[in-house]
C-alpha cells in the first residue's frame, strides 16, 4: 500500500494541512515533493494542487447527495493512478488521502486520524488557534510526529 498525500480543509475550504510521502506515479502530478531550486514554484503547485483537490471533492460530494439523497455520503474514488479516501467531520473539517489504486477503503484510517491525532494534540491544545484564517496552516509538532508515524506505520 503506497499513500501519497493528505490533506486537511477547514469549514471555510482553506486547505491548513498538507503533507507528501511519496510522489504519485506522473512524477507528482498531485503533491509531488519540492526541490531547493523551486521552491516557490513547488508552493504555488502544492496550493494550486489543493485547490484542485478540494474543487473535486466538493463537486463529487454535491453530485453524490443530489443523485443519492441527504443520507448518501461520498467515501471515495478511484482513477488510472491513485484513489481518493474522503472524509468529513461533524464540524466540517475535510480529511482528504491519496493512495495507490489497490487500497482498501481508508475511511477509518482517517477517522482515527481525526480522533486520536487531529482532536487530541490540535483541538485539546489551548495554545492552537480555533479559526485557521486565511489558510494559516496547523503548526502543531506533536500532530505532524503523530501524524507520520502513524501513516509510516500503515505502509
Amino acid at each position: 500500500m503506497a499513500i501519497y498525500s493528505f490533506y486537511i480543509f477547514d469549514r471555510h475550504t482553506e486547505c491548513i494541512y498538507s503533507k507528501a510521502w511519496l510522489p504519485t506515479p506522473e512524477a507528482g502530478a498531485l503533491g509531488g515533493a519540492s526541490t531547493n531550486a523551486g521552491d516557490r514554484r513547488a508552493s504555488n503547485k502544492a496550493s494550486d494542487d489543493a485547490k484542485l483537490i478540494f474543487g473535486t471533492v466538493f463537486s463529487l460530494r454535491n453530485m453524490v447527495r443530489k443523485l443519492g439523497g441527504e443520507d448518501d455520503a461520498f467515501i471515495c474514488y478511484r482513477t488510472s493512478q491513485y484513489k481518493l479516501h474522503y472524509y468529513e467531520t461533524p464540524s466540517n473539517l475535510r480529511f482528504v488521502m491519496l493512495t495507490d489504486t489497490g487500497t482498501l477503503s481508508m475511511r477509518n484510517v482517517l477517522h482515527q486520524v481525526y480522533i486520536n491525532l487531529w482532536v487530541e494534540y490540535v483541538v485539546k491544545n489551548p495554545l492552537s488557534p480555533v479559526e485557521h484564517k486565511g489558510g494559516e496552516g496547523v503548526r502543531n509538532e506533536l500532530f505532524e510526529l503523530g501524524l507520520d508515524q502513524f501513516i509510516r506505520g500503515l505502509m
